[in-house]
């Protein structure tokens, strides 16, 4: 319990003054993600990975310009603020995830030395394991949605900076499946079966749907890059 407190006392004096997440440079927000510290963690990892592949989506709609694409102007110019807001969002979740961890370790670190104690305890534990799963499976279903968005466009989109739609998808499912990891991990912790087995559900149907979408635009963008051999 003191080793807890004093890790939590070391990650609230680092929160108090830390630079928000996107606004750190690449190489301190790796160093942080790299050290023993359990912040940014592996949900963390996860956002930042759907935060990236909605970049890519957004820069492939952008280069979709010009006189040859007049035609989806407006649809690209929709794509771009999809995008542009799920990085914003992507962002939110990172930093929920970092709090949902936080929320966890301050429930651990209460008293349980009376039966009223341990009552308390139990039910903050529980409050704060459903919301560590909440938060990645709600980052599984944007990226899901996002996916479901760069699908529509991939057969329109300008052919010289496809293979980055498929970057964009890649990245985008591995946000979704190691959400899922993160999902799974806390789903050990709840105790309420209905919303256990309502969360591995939704959890499955989501790796499922998101594997399905980065396959399908993936086989569509061989395709093409094979006809322009």
């Amino acid at each position: 319990m003191l080793a807890i407190r004093l890790q939590q006392a070391g990650q609230a004096e680092k929160t108090d003054a830390a630079t928000p997440v996107f606004d750190q440079t690449i190489r301190d927000f790796l160093q942080s993600a790299a050290s023993s510290a359990p912040t940014p963690g592996g949900g963390s990892i996860a956002a930042l990975s759907a935060a990236l592949g909605a970049s890519m989506g957004s820069m492939v709609a952008n280069i979709t310009s010009g006189p040859k694409f007049e035609h989806v102007q407006d649809q690209m110019a929709g794509i771009v603020k999809f995008m542009q807001s799920a990085m914003c969002e992507a962002e939110s979740f990172l930093k929920k995830d970092m709090e949902s961890f936080a929320g966890y370790m301050s429930a651990l670190a209460l008293p349980k030395s009376t039966d009223e104690e341990k009552k308390l305890r139990s039910t903050e534990l529980q409050k704060a394991a459903v919301q560590a799963a909440s938060v990645p499976l709600h980052l599984m279903k944007r990226s899901c949605e996002i996916m479901t968005e760069l699908d529509k466009v991939t057969d329109v989109v300008n052919k010289n900076v496809i293979s980055d739609l498929g970057i964009a998808l890649i990245n985008l499912d591995a946000a979704v499946q190691a959400a899922w990891i993160t999902v799974e991990i806390n789903l050990g912790s709840i105790k309420d079966e209905s919303v256990r087995s309502s969360f591995r559900t939704t959890g499955a149907e989501l790796a499922s749907r998101s594997a399905e979408l980065k396959q399908r635009v993936l086989d569509k963008i061989k395709e093409k890059l094979v006809s322009s051999y």
